[in-house]
């Protein structure tokens, strides 16, 4: 069977893949393959792992039959009907994603950007810091989502004793159903974590930040297309936010002159969120584990419906 390997891996995470896979399949790597060579490759396996383009598969596979991806989203598959079965990779960066929005919101309050700016300058200021200080304990927050990294993001907040809301259309796990209910519990919300996937585009519109608490927080770990950015650098400069913790923006990189380089009270974390010891070998071991499931005729770890969104 011809595995089509699109996640581009290191010497060593190759070798430890190649160790690992089965004598009846045989791996073939994208980055071994010229430009040209490359997506005649992929139509020829039986099975893929990683994301090739979405333009790829407007001639799919005719043989595919399992698709491990190398994510937990896959917006730009959703329009998608294969055959095979798929794959994602579950909650695998569900954690480290909820420990870097809650690290940024923490740094925040705790004005702990500003500070490593004054020790680099070797300049002691405690007096002008330590009196501005917030806490995280007991701060009431709507977590935008009801996923994995939502549920981890709760989890994590609950040992500071947050008041917690999820919003999420159809989700058992949500208190909040709809944008009016959303918007009607914001004026008392201290903090918005938005782990929201790119299909809400624009959902956090410019009148959901309007109706947030002034002196509040917006954080956002999910995708940047989800939220008005011009709305939000507009509540940031004008002080009706306290500031903004931001893994994703609408644009990635950001644009050299986007405001929210230099505005004060905005912390960027540059899409590193899911990022973790030995990434891609997690990301072996996680199809290794369904190559034997889909040999064997056991269901798949964290199977997904592309068409369904999960």
């Amino acid at each position: 069977m011809n595995l089509f390997i699109y996640t581009q891996l290191s010497d060593e995470d190759r070798a430890y893949l190649l160790r690992h896979v089965p004598d009846t399949v045989t791996p073939v790597f994208r980055a071994d393959l010229d430009p040209t060579q490359q997506q005649a490759a992929f139509q020829d396996a039986d099975m893929v792992l990683g994301n090739p383009p979405p333009a790829w598969w407007e001639q799919p596979p005719a043989s595919l039959l399992f698709w491990q991806l190398d994510s937990a989203g896959f917006d730009g598959y959703k329009h998608l009907q294969p055959d095979a079965q798929v794959a994602n990779m579950g909650d695998f960066f569900a954690w480290p994603c909820a420990e870097t929005i809650v690290a940024g919101i923490l740094a925040h309050y705790r004005h702990l950007d500003e500070l490593i700016l004054l020790q680099q300058k070797r300049q002691w200021d405690r007096d002008a810091v330590r009196y501005r200080l917030n806490t995280l304990r007991h701060k009431r927050v709507v977590i935008l989502g009801a996923g994995t990294i939502a549920q981890a993001t709760r989890q994590m907040l609950v040992g500071f004793g947050c008041s917690i809301q999820l919003m999420a259309r159809t989700s058992p796990d949500a208190e909040l159903h709809t944008a009016d209910e959303l918007r009607a519990a914001l004026p008392d919300t201290d903090l918005v974590v938005s782990t929201l996937p790119g299909t809400a585009s624009n959902f956090f519109s410019a009148d959901l930040i309007d109706a947030m608490k002034p002196g509040s927080v917006f954080t956002n770990v999910g995708r940047g297309n989800t939220v008005d950015e011009a709305a939000l650098i507009n509540a940031l400069q004008r002080g009706h936010l306290a500031g903004a913790v931001l893994d994703v923006t609408a644009t990635e990189p950001l644009p050299a002159n986007s405001p929210l380089w230099t505005l004060p009270n905005v912390i960027l974390t540059q899409h590193t969120a899911g990022g973790q010891p030995r990434e891609d070998q997690g990301k072996i071991d996680q199809f290794l584990r369904n190559l034997t499931r889909f040999q064997t005729g056991e269901p798949l770890e964290n199977a997904v419906t592309l068409a369904r969104g999960y």
